[in-house]
């Protein structure tokens, strides 16, 4: 029986350029998503041209209706005829006009894109003209004002911008909106918003009525202040819980001016105002920090009213990252977040009346609040920037609620510690008594024989002795600019290779202890879990993306006297060969290597600080990060590696694999020669505190973790549920 034949599989669809009308359509859908995001657009648009003086209508939740009157500078007659072209702007010429941007807009996109979902018409004066210009649009042209006229503005009276039948050509888009009064309760959200940030505008939303008379949703004056607003809007109750934060970091280059709710303010569910640069944003970093703050501070069930503005230079913010501008980024982000919450601890500590609370910062070090998350990706819970004791006052019947014994972290410093748990070994000595004695004295010494109390006037003063410290030893390591496309393309594939749970682990940690140098583990714990991490691989990816974050522009190692570049070549190349090979090929190794890093001299001196004299001596090294020393015993085969293994040909590969090998010549893995000398037991302890007090809180700071670390490198050890299982069948 014959057996049939496969089927040919199908031609290639040949591929086709889509139709102009099309992809304007398609782009539009993703500015405009619903009628809300048209308003911020038009609000936006208003308050750049100076307007003090905003009206809404809105007429069924936007999509039959949506009107905006202000009295803004207007538009010349001359440029409404390209007004609604794609990319067409008054704000921005060229493209690093973004590093010193003012002003809402600068993409030229909103307006073509509301012309192509909906019909637009646009009134408008300048102040020179002797009357006002309307002009009608569809998908991003002149259009007549009536059937068989003239596509050409027609003079009248106004100054408005009038969008219609929102969506009607995108039926789908129709269909998936919810109904008129949720629609319109988002668009009162955002009027909302822009009238508590733009103290000083007056701001008008109603529905579109028969009656003139009807009454305004929102309707504030352009005397009142940002508080006044929230009062006019939240309502008293909201207004009088409120205080205020004001903070300034010229290191971070950023002001921040907030309205945050106290320990008494009880809601069901959170208000996050965010303004970045005067931008309605979404923080996602800072929402989940500030959520976690608020958890130990706040009765179960509610929740804060946080209003923060951020002022930050426009060369470290980044407003073309989202399509409808609802997010940007910005330099040192955890930095500015740790900012906030620091100084919002200190208030509310010193405004506290009706409840007594002190605050105690949970990062020990570098740290930042950010938001702990599990590590599936999910949202969770995130790690708190502060802990509270909360005693409520005699007047208040609110009464915290109780935390299952399985679920009880530690964040007090000054409770008692692990090492209360275990003997102290005394010296040997042949005087029982003596040993006595000395075990008696070291049991005094220990930290946790010292905490009489939490309330101990002396260790509080060595505890903030210890804070600060640590808070005046953190390093900001800023980021360089860099033109090449080869660096940014290698940090923007860092940025997509994070890991969202595993950044919120590394993030929210607390250092256990160094379990082990020579098998590089270490143990942290992250909420009520406990992982093993391998150090050394948590570094060498540190180390790699400190080494991007500042390329051409590396500190320098200096070294005294200068190094003989082929010495230490030929020192490697005689412990990787072996005594029996030593005498063949590993010369012409030696040579090869040599030339190859010293022709390239001039590229490592400018990009990585790595300074090589025309003689062959190594002058410097880069250091990659401030207050950790490499282990000087892998120079040898650093330099082996780098003339081995770096892409020499192509830049980019050129560049990761010599920052990979620098990480490598950083990471505290052990050296896989073996030193002369075992270390002594004081550099094993200075290893320790360098793991500990250095790379971690750096880690903390700058690594952006990759999923990849999840394979091998950290596991999971325990968690306090699983403990309390074993235990309880004791």
């Amino acid at each position: 029986m014959a057996t049939e034949k496969p089927a040919a599989p199908p031609a290639p669809r040949a591929i086709a350029k889509l139709p102009e009308a099309v992809v304007n359509r398609i782009a539009a859908g993703e500015i405009i998503q619903r009628p809300a995001n048209a308003l911020k657009e038009l609000i936006e648009n208003s308050l750049d041209a100076g307007a003090t003086t905003i009206r809404v209508t809105v007429k069924e939740g936007g999509l039959k209706l949506l009107q905006i009157q202000d009295n803004g500078s207007g538009i010349r007659k001359s440029d409404l005829p390209i007004l609604c072209e794609r990319f067409t702007t008054s704000k921005i010429k060229a493209f690093e006009d973004l590093s010193s941007l003012g002003t809402y807009g600068f993409r030229g996109e909103a307006l073509a894109s509301i012309s192509h979902v909906a019909h637009l018409s646009v009134t408008t004066k300048t102040r020179d003209e002797t009357c006002a210009w309307k002009a009608a649009y569809a998908d991003g042209a002149l259009i007549p004002l009536k059937p068989g006229g003239d596509a050409a503005p027609l003079p009248c009276a106004g100054n408005d911008g009038t969008v219609e039948d929102l969506f009607y050509n995108t039926p789908q888009r129709l269909r998936s909106l919810r109904p008129a009064n949720e629609e319109y309760a988002r668009i009162l959200s955002v009027v909302t918003a822009y009238s508590i940030h733009n103290a000083g505008v007056s701001f008008v939303c109603k529905k579109a009525s028969s009656s003139s008379s009807s009454t305004a949703d929102v309707n504030t004056s352009v005397g009142a202040s940002t508080l006044d607003n929230i009062g006019l809007l939240y309502g008293e109750a909201v207004r009088r819980e409120l205080v205020e934060v004001v903070a300034e970091s010229d290191e971070l280059g950023v002001k921040v001016r907030a309205w945050c709710s106290g320990a008494n303010y009880q809601a069901k569910r959170s208000t996050f105002l965010f303004f970045i640069n005067h931008r309605y944003v979404d923080c996602t970093s800072l929402k989940r920090a500030l959520e976690a703050f608020y958890s130990t501070l706040l009765a179960k069930n509610t929740h804060p009213f946080v209003y923060l503005s951020l002022s930050i230079s426009p060369a470290k913010i980044d407003v073309n990252v989202h399509p409808t501008k609802k997010e940007v980024a910005f330099e040192d982000e955890d930095e500015v977040v740790q900012l906030v919450c620091e100084k919002l601890a200190e208030v509310l500590e010193k405004q506290g009346e009706s409840r007594s609370y002190k605050v105690q910062t949970l990062l020990p070090t570098n740290g930042t609040p950010t938001a702990a998350r599990t590590l599936a990706g999910s949202a969770a819970t995130a790690t708190p920037a502060a802990s509270s004791s909360r005693k409520p006052s005699t007047g208040s019947s609110t009464k915290p609620a109780k935390v299952a014994p399985n679920k009880l972290v530690r964040t007090d410093a000054q409770s008692q510690t692990l090492d209360a748990m275990f003997p102290t070994l005394p010296a040997s000595s042949n005087s029982r008594t003596g040993d006595k004695t000395r075990e008696a004295a070291d049991d005094d010494d220990r930290p946790s024989k010292k905490r009489k109390s939490d309330h101990d006037p002396a260790f509080a003063t060595q505890l903030a002795v210890q804070q600060a410290k640590q808070k005046s030893a953190r390093v900001r390591i800023a980021q360089s600019e860099c033109a090449l496309t080869s660096v940014r393309q290698l940090r923007k594939e860092v940025v997509e290779a994070r890991h969202e749970g595993l950044d919120a682990l590394i993030k929210g940690h607390i250092f256990v202890g160094v379990a082990d140098l020579v098998t590089r583990k270490s143990m942290i714990q992250h909420q009520t879990k406990l992982y093993i991490i391998d150090h050394a691989a948590i570094g060498e990816e540190l180390f790699y993306q400190l080494g991007l974050r500042q390329f051409g522009r590396f500190s320098r190692i200096k070294l005294q006297p200068p190094q003989d570049l082929r010495k230490l070549v030929q020192l490697a190349v005689d412990r990787a060969s072996g005594e029996a090979a030593a005498k063949a090929a590993p010369s012409r190794i030696v040579e090869r290597v040599y030339s190859t890093l010293h022709g390239a001299r001039a590229m490592l001196d400018e990009y990585f600080s790595f300074s090589i004299s025309d003689d062959g001596k190594i002058e410097s090294l880069p250091l990659v990060l401030p207050g950790y020393s490499p282990d000087m015993n892998k120079l040898p085969l650093f330099l082996l590696r780098i003339g081995a293994h770096v892409d020499w040909e192509h830049e980019k590969p050129c560049f990761a694999t010599f920052l990979r090998e620098l990480a490598f010549f950083y990471s505290p893995a052990p050296s896989p020669t073996a030193p002369l000398t075992p270390p002594s037991q004081d550099q094993v302890d200075a290893q320790k505190r360098m793991i500990q007090h250095v790379l971690f809180p750096a880690a903390k700071q700058y690594l952006v973790p990759p999923e990849r670390l999840l394979k091998k490198d950290i596991v999971l050890a325990t968690s306090l549920e699983a403990l309390f299982r074993v235990f309880e069948r004791c």
